[in-house]
């Protein structure tokens, strides 16, 4: 099959080369100059099946709006005049309760597991490095109320299979010591033996290239102009090349629309609505200091619910959910402070570790903003749509790392009609009898 992949973030590289691996023909069209230079670029670093958890939950509406007026704040709502935000916001509260909380986790940690296992086997076949490391994700925590808590949280990952552990602070410090300088404020913390982290950036480039060299058309530097439909499928899709003007035609039997949180206007063009909506997201990556004072282990703070990872010679720290649009700028007085927060923290966390200083004091901190994918529940949508030809690889929100090359392979088996092996709802299937080689699919 001739297949176009719209989009070329770590979602939809992924569905490349599995397409490619399935002997189908693919062209991959993407409006920046390489891959992964938008969402995929500056993220949390971690493959983290193990935190998997929807942002919908019954405590998420009271810590909304008690973060509504704080600049630091990890949820921010700025409402906008635009019914899409409402809607969407509507739909996020009917996912505020238990049962829709347990019933989102196991979707998403059946998808982690998949993805990891996937992630793997392209590693192992490809031998690509981009500062990997396996040594896990330590969960830290300050206060002992939230501590407290933290155990029905990992137990609940248990029972689906991710060995999340409870650890003392003693523990959690032998397993990171590099926390033993902010040791006097933590409380206790989890820890997944089995997550990874690693710098999605570097993947995903790499693995573009590989795809090249698998005789891939890679369209770089072209606008996604208009989806077009004859008879209830696509027919075509209209692209522009940036540096001439000029604009073409690609024909396939399929079409992907892997274009994150711009999936939803693609997709509008031809009369499918989806659930997903912008979620800005800031990180700040640190040269370091003291290398050997630096963290292995990839970590979570739960006050702030921010993620810091270690790529090599540099410190990734990301966090914050921002759902105010498509906007993508640093320079606002709320993004500095919430850019600046990160920064405060390594320093508070790693205290002379990482080149915290900012541009005015000499120091060289690489601010970015991304704009998470996400739906209501978090699930991603993966799948056929109603159009003909048409699929969809979208709406990962915070776990595209997590979750891509799984999704990419997943995505790629449906298409070549096979099952992937794992209890999933995809888009445009339903569920029947289970079988040995995993899920019967059936056309909804």
């Amino acid at each position: 099959m001739r297949v176009v992949v719209l989009g070329a973030g770590i979602i939809g590289v992924s569905t490349a080369w599995h397409l490619l691996q399935r002997g189908h023909e693919v062209t991959l069209v993407d409006r920046q100059r390489d891959a992964a230079l938008e969402t995929s670029f500056g993220n949390a670093a971690q493959i983290s099946v193990s935190y998997c958890e929807p942002w919908a939950n019954r405590e998420a509406p009271l810590k909304a709006l008690k973060w509504l007026f704080d600049p630091e704040g990890p949820l921010k709502f700025r409402p906008q005049m635009d019914p899409a935000q409402w809607a969407w916001g509507l739909q996020f509260l009917a996912q505020c309760n238990d049962a829709a909380f347990e019933r989102n986790v196991a979707q998403l940690v059946a998808l982690g597991s998949y993805s990891h296992a996937a992630l793997k086997d392209v590693v192992a076949s490809t031998g690509l490095r981009y500062d990997r490391l396996t040594k896990g994700i330590a969960h830290y925590y300050t206060s002992q109320r939230s501590f407290d808590d933290a155990g029905g949280a990992a137990e609940l990952m248990r029972r689906h299979g991710v060995n999340r552990k409870v650890v003392t602070k003693d523990e959690l410090l032998q397993i990171e010591p590099a926390l033993r300088a902010f040791g006097d404020r933590i409380v206790g913390g989890t820890y997944t033996e089995s997550d990874e982290s690693g710098d999605c950036l570097s993947f995903t480039q790499q693995l573009a290239r590989l795809c090249r060299d698998k005789g891939m058309q890679s369209l770089m530097e072209h606008d996604i102009l208009q989806l077009q439909a004859s008879g209830g499928q696509i027919s075509a899709v209209t692209v522009r090349d940036r540096a001439t003007g000029l604009t073409r035609t690609l024909q396939a039997d399929a079409y992907v629309v892997a274009a994150g949180s711009y999936t939803t206007a693609l997709m509008k063009q031809v009369g499918v609505r989806v659930p997903i909506y912008p979620g800005k997201g800031y990180s700040a990556t640190l040269p370091l200091l003291k290398p050997e004072a630096a963290s292995q282990v990839s970590l979570l703070d739960d006050q702030l619910k921010i993620a810091i990872s270690r790529l090599g010679d540099r410190l990734r720290v990301a966090g914050t959910i921002e759902l105010g649009g498509f906007d993508l700028s640093l320079d606002t007085p709320l993004a500095q402070t919430r850019a600046r927060m990160l920064v405060k923290r390594i320093e508070e966390v790693f205290p002379g570790v990482a080149d915290t200083r900012t541009p005015e004091q000499g120091g060289d901190p690489q601010f970015w903003t991304g704009l998470r994918p996400a739906t209501p529940t978090n699930i991603p949508l993966i799948g056929r749509t109603k159009v003909g030809k048409l699929w969809i690889n979208a709406g990962h929100g915070t776990l595209g790392w997590t979750h891509g090359a799984g999704s990419g392979k997943a995505l790629a088996e449906l298409i070549s009609g096979e099952v992937p092996a794992m209890d999933f709802g995809f888009t445009g299937f339903e569920r029947a009898a289970r079988g040995a080689g995993g899920l019967q699919l059936s056309r909804a």
